[in-house]
């Protein structure tokens, strides 16, 4: 959307609610806090790691992850299984976010879009350690007194590369 469909800037004081909420999500992954990483998604939202450079749609090409609230929820039963053999031993991650800028939606819209540099670096004991970076977008809503995510992409730099198995959300 261009900025001059845009409304007026939002304040500094909703700037900053918005921006916390989107690192404290991605504190919630590094501490592994999956269930209630999952609690914030909208049930009309979705996560989405596209496998192409520019992907316009999740339908048009495939994805390296595309969950919609129900199978992110079972991505996350799966993340708790004692067995899951991807994820033994755990990984350690640490993500950093840089730059988070945030606009509201159109003018017709609830939604606020937000839109950061992030690398995340993970960390499994007897595996070679890990390095991914990219974009990574929100667009987020305020349902009863709470945000939530309506869509989380991420647009890795190397989205087109061959990758281990991955398990964890970026």
């Amino acid at each position: 959307m261009k900025r001059s469909d845009r409304e007026a800037p939002i304040s500094a004081d909703l700037r900053e609610e918005i921006s916390a909420f989107v690192l404290r999500e991605s504190r919630l992954l590094d501490d592994g806090e999956f269930d209630e990483w999952a609690s914030l998604f909208a049930e009309d939202g979705c996560y989405w790691v596209p496998a192409a450079r520019g992907q316009k749609s999740p339908s048009d090409h495939v994805s390296l992850f595309y969950d919609e609230k129900s199978t992110l929820l079972a991505r996350v039963a799966r993340l708790r299984h004692p067995q899951i053999h991807v994820q033994t031993p755990p990984s350690r991650t640490c993500h950093v976010l840089s730059a988070i800028a945030v606009t509201p939606g159109d003018a017709a819209s609830d939604l606020y879009e937000t839109d950061a540099s992030f690398v995340l670096l993970e960390f499994r004991p007897g595996r070679d350690q890990c390095v991914y970076g990219g974009r990574v977008r929100h667009v987020l809503r305020r349902k009863a007194g709470r945000w939530e995510i309506v869509m989380k992409r991420v647009d890795l730099v190397n989205c087109d590369s061959a990758f281990p198995a991955l398990a964890l959300p970026f």
